[in-house]
């Protein structure tokens, strides 16, 4: 929450963006539509906005007496149903010689377009206005790019020494950044990973993506992140079961023991007669197509779900089921020909770990 100095420095600031004073303690539209305003930072300054009830356009003070009555009023407007998505904000008294202020500190928002009663209100300098279409839009392409995918939000739970610090710095970095980068590069470890997404620095933990790839005990924290091997006896689940196991572990290493259990543990060939003089060998499944079924299972996984990846083997065909549908863009009418990524750094670093070969972006 702001400080009283700081209260003082906004009185007379130039940042009007920034700022609505006002000497109305009634006027709840007014009040509604400037907080509003604020958490859509029309001017993506990413800075806090603030409602002062109290001061005059020049910054003077009213004499006006806060009480608790209209503390209520204020603070109730974040969750009155009538700004959506409901608004970041904090409100504080603060009382001078020639009067109180009531200050509403507005946070800008992640989610804009933010509405009060449907309409989208913002402010360009001292002017606080409806949206038109096009800022409206603005805000809607603004409100796409602050969603993080699932892969690159902290894991609040988790820290520094659950992920797999020595693999990263000893194998995976020089994979990841050219020779020269690397040398040249003298930021601490957590400055490194958050450099590649992989570590959040303003929660001080590791991404999801992070334990997901490189963490030391990924299943602690996201239960399903498994993957479930089941053979049947038979064509359907009613069979006896003949074998199971369990893959579960980081990306880093469980990639490499699923690649091995799908060559050795299904993958099966034998000798089929062509002629008198002459046999062909043949298998039962391609080994290529069921390793990247597996590998892009991994990769395209709801990692929140706690349903693993399944791997069910019967006697003439394999099944495998993963959490999760078609993402973003990918739809029913387009697919396969349009594609999206639900976990883009996890596609990208096993991309880099030559699993796949994506060649998204991040």
């Amino acid at each position: 929450m702001i400080t009283k100095d700081e209260v003082l420095e906004l009185l007379t600031s130039t940042e009007t963006y920034r700022v609505e004073r006002t000497i109305s303690t009634g006027n709840m539209d007014k009040f509604c539509e400037a907080i509003c305003a604020f958490a859509n930072d029309m001017p993506n300054s990413r800075k806090n906005g603030y409602l002062i009830i109290g001061a005059h356009d020049d910054g003077k003070l009213s004499g006006l007496k806060v009480d608790d009555a209209l503390m209520k009023k204020i603070s109730g407007i974040r969750s009155d149903g009538n700004i959506l998505p409901l608004p970041t904000m904090s409100v504080d008294r603060f009382v001078f010689p020639e009067g109180d202020l009531l200050v509403a500190e507005v946070r800008p928002s992640d989610l804009p377009p933010v509405r009060y009663r449907g309409r989208a209100f913002i402010r360009i300098g001292p002017r606080r206005d409806i949206a038109t279409e096009a800022e409206e839009r603005i805000l809607a392409e603004r409100r796409c790019s602050f969603m993080a995918t699932f892969d690159a939000t902290p894991c609040l739970n988790a820290k520094l020494e659950d992920l797999d610090v020595d693999y990263i710095k000893n194998t995976y970095l020089p994979k990841f950044l050219d020779e020269d980068t690397l040398t040249t590069d003298k930021r601490d470890i957590k400055e490194q990973l958050a450099s590649i997404h992989l570590y959040d620095r303003e929660n001080d933990c590791p991404t999801y993506a992070g334990i997901i790839l490189f963490g030391t005990n990924p299943k602690y924290f996201l239960l399903g992140d498994y993957v479930q091997f089941v053979r049947f006896a038979g064509k359907d689940k009613s069979g006896d079961i003949l074998n199971e196991r369990q893959f579960s572990g980081p990306l880093y290493k469980m990639l490499p023991a699923l690649e091995s259990f799908v060559k050795d543990g299904i993958i099966t060939q034998r000798p089929v007669p062509e002629s008198l003089f002459r046999e062909k060998t043949v298998w039962n499944y391609p080994e290529g197509a069921i390793r990247e079924l597996m590998m892009n299972a991994c990769m395209h996984r709801d990692y929140q779900s706690n349903m693993p990846i399944r791997l069910y083997q019967f006697d003439n065909y394999i099944e495998i089921m993963n959490a999760g549908g078609l993402y973003g863009e990918a739809r029913p009418e387009n697919f396969p020909s349009v594609n999206d990524y639900r976990n883009p750094l996890v596609a990208e670093a096993m991309r880099v770990m030559k699993y796949v070969n994506s060649s998204i972006v991040v």
